[in-house]
């Protein structure tokens, strides 16, 4: 017989093995399962730190709850993959975040027991309501549940989903997960709301022994003795917010103890509020496991590491990260300009604005998860006279695009936005890919946009972005390491609207913009054997474009190529619209203009290293070799180009 480490938890393939075992084995479950998901995060990295947060109430969930046809809803996502073991997929679990293998988030597609699709935060209490209300027009009787961390509460659509439900009879139930962490420790109001009630011991005190008694009374006691524990409750406590937004609020509750979340969860599951129900659970980020509990972030998002001693795998790079090169870049600037300062919206250190806080902890603002308050909060600082660097990701970015629209961009004002995770991001996916920010940015009129070639143009942008105060600026850098190139001190303002040339040839042009760069010379290398002799452009602005640039480029070869790190609608479509303006696409000449736009394609691509990702994609040097060649009508040679 085979000795195995997880006994119980090989017994489970979904979660109807689970509530087949008897209660009292349910702490085991929980430590194997704590066990076996340090051992697959370890092999796969990824987030760790939720995950183990929350192993107790993925055991106690699907334990009370008729998964799949109670819902279960997680936000954000980070914290599911105990939920993806236990629900039929722990075969596959060490594919997490690989390329063919499993998303880091919930994701419909892949299972049904994710009745949502995650990724980013504060969507889980309007989803569960639209599935609440959904279930009680069709007549059917299944629970909702919505499982929320204290980080995301922090967003302003939770309170809009809260202010709904609250005032709607539709059962959901909402389980707060009160770790008080995010990616960063949360800021603000709700953050010390809520540590004021989870550390209210006379309530918790007068709470259990409401519970002590009711175990020892008949169950028709239990209602009236929940009534005078909740009447006392008020004279101590005083009501919530959550009752005050219409939830039956219940906690807080210890989410580690199983004694105390199975008899909530199912009283919860079995009695008739008449409307939504507020769970307030209490977790530790990290919890179980030592490296974790002592880390600062308690080890949020990791790479490879080594189960016994917490030690992770990164590998070194010669050249330092996009995000760490602005962190320093605009600590720099912020040396000589004192109305510099700079928000995040919980991604200190995502984002790199945790370097500059360290050196300027006064003229930082981290307003927690509320990415369309810091984009107008960034615009009321701005009205006087302050540089505001509103450093978001993206994909983030796009929750506050109203309000960088009609606040900042309507209105010319000069708020700076740094756009980091611009294109692919590799391990997590198309929910976190920087696809879309050059098209939804680029029409808008009066923006400038501007895109990195490597990491010292990157520096060039800070300060060219700090010097620009007559409206509205971004520049977009991708995710990891630059390329390795000599880095000025400090950075020179660039002219607005103007590109570099890189390399000069007649035949074959391409204009690059953004971190391609590297991929397009390298392409007009291989071009050089093929016969191919091909310029090299660095458009740097996205827009303005640099018409001169443009038009030269495209007077003077027989074929221009675009290549972008973003979706259809973004840079190349600016570059269709100046040479159609000027004419240069009618056909005209000795040589008539052939001319390609390379983007992203027009899909959510799938999680995988970004190197793999972009050759899928068709934007690395033999896609755009073959680009090239196809365009020239040599075909043959376009199809060895791609198997070199």
């Amino acid at each position: 017989m085979t000795d195995t480490k997880t006994p119980l938890l090989d017994r489970i393939d979904l979660p109807s093995d689970l509530r087949a075992l008897p209660e009292g084995s349910l702490r085991q479950v929980a430590d194997e399962l704590r066990a076996e998901m340090i051992d697959a995060v370890s092999v796969t990295g990824g987030h760790l730190g939720a995950g183990l947060g929350v192993v107790e109430l993925t055991v106690a969930l699907h334990y009370v709850f008729n998964t799949p046809d109670d819902r279960v809803i997680w936000d954000v996502g980070h914290q599911a993959y105990p939920h993806k073991i236990l629900t039929g997929r722990r075969g596959r679990i060490r594919t997490l975040r690989q390329g063919g293998g499993l998303s880091g988030f919930t994701k419909r597609k892949e299972s049904d027991y994710d009745p949502f699709g995650a990724g980013h935060s504060s969507t889980s209490i309007s989803a569960g309501l639209g599935m609440a209300v959904a279930r009680d027009l069709a007549g059917k009787k299944n629970n909702v549940i919505a499982v929320i961390g204290d980080g995301s509460m922090s967003a302003g659509m939770a309170y809009e989903a809260m202010n709904n439900a609250g005032a709607m009879h539709s059962r959901l139930v909402v389980i707060l997960n009160d770790n008080d962490m995010s990616i960063a420790p949360p800021t603000g109001a709700m953050s010390a709301y809520l540590a004021r009630l989870a550390s209210g011991r006379a309530y918790l005190k007068l709470r259990d022994y409401g519970k002590q008694m009711a175990a020892h009374l008949p169950k028709r006691f239990d209602r009236a003795i929940s009534r005078a524990v909740e009447h006392a409750r008020g004279y101590v406590t005083g009501g919530t917010l959550f009752e005050e937004l219409g939830f039956y609020y219940v906690g807080p509750i210890d989410g580690h103890n199983l004694d105390h979340l199975l008899p909530v969860l199912k009283n919860v599951r079995d009695a008739d509020v008449g409307g939504p129900v507020l769970v307030h659970v209490v977790t530790q980020k990290g919890k179980g496991y030592g490296p974790a509990e002592a880390s600062a972030d308690k080890y949020h998002g990791v790479a490879t590491f080594d189960v016994v001693t917490g030690a992770q795998a990164k590998p070194k790079s010669n050249a330092p990260s996009y995000t760490r090169v602005f962190g320093e870049a605009l600590t720099e600037e912020a040396r000589h300009d004192d109305k510099i300062v700079a928000i995040t919206a919980a991604m200190p250190s995502g984002t790199g604005v945790d370097i500059f806080g360290k050196a300027f902890p006064e003229r930082t603002f981290d307003v927690g998860i509320a990415e369309q308050h810091a984009v107008t909060f960034a615009a009321g600082l701005a009205t006087e006279g302050y540089k505001p660097f509103c450093a978001i990701y993206s994909t983030f970015l796009q929750r506050g695009y109203d309000q960088l629209v009609h606040d900042v961009a309507l209105q010319g004002l000069p708020v700076r936005f740094p756009i980091d995770r611009a294109g692919l991001v590799g391990a997590d996916g198309a929910t976190h890919a920087g696809a879309f920010d050059l098209a939804y940015l680029c029409c808008l009129p009066d923006m400038v946009v501007m895109a990195a070639g490597d990491e010292a143009e990157l520096v060039h942008m800070v300060a060219t972005a700090a010097a620009y105060d007559e409206g509205p600026s971004a520049f977009r850098y991708p995710r990891g390491d630059g390329v390795g190139v000599e880095m000025p001190t400090r950075g020179s303002v660039l002219e607005i609207g103007k590109g570099r040339m890189m390399r000069e040839g007649t035949r074959a042009a391409i204009l690059s913009l953004g971190t391609r760069l590297s991929d397009s010379l390298k392409a007009a290398e291989i071009l050089e054997t093929y016969g191919v002799s091909t310029s090299v452009a660095d458009a740097r602005f996205a827009k303005p474009i640099d018409r001169d640039l443009l038009f030269r480029l495209a007077r003077a070869h027989e074929i221009l190529i675009t290549v972008e790190e973003g979706s259809i609608g973004g840079f190349g479509a600016q570059v269709f619209q100046a040479l159609s303006e000027e004419g240069l696409l009618d056909g005209v000449g000795r040589h008539p203009l052939k001319v390609r736009a390379m983007v992203l394609p027009d899909v959510y691509m799938d999680h995988d290293k970004p190197e793999k990702m972009y050759a899928q994609a068709g934007l690395d040097a033999k896609g755009i070799v073959a680009k090239v060649l196809e365009a020239m009508g040599r075909g043959e040679d376009a199809a060895r180009a791609m198997i070199a």
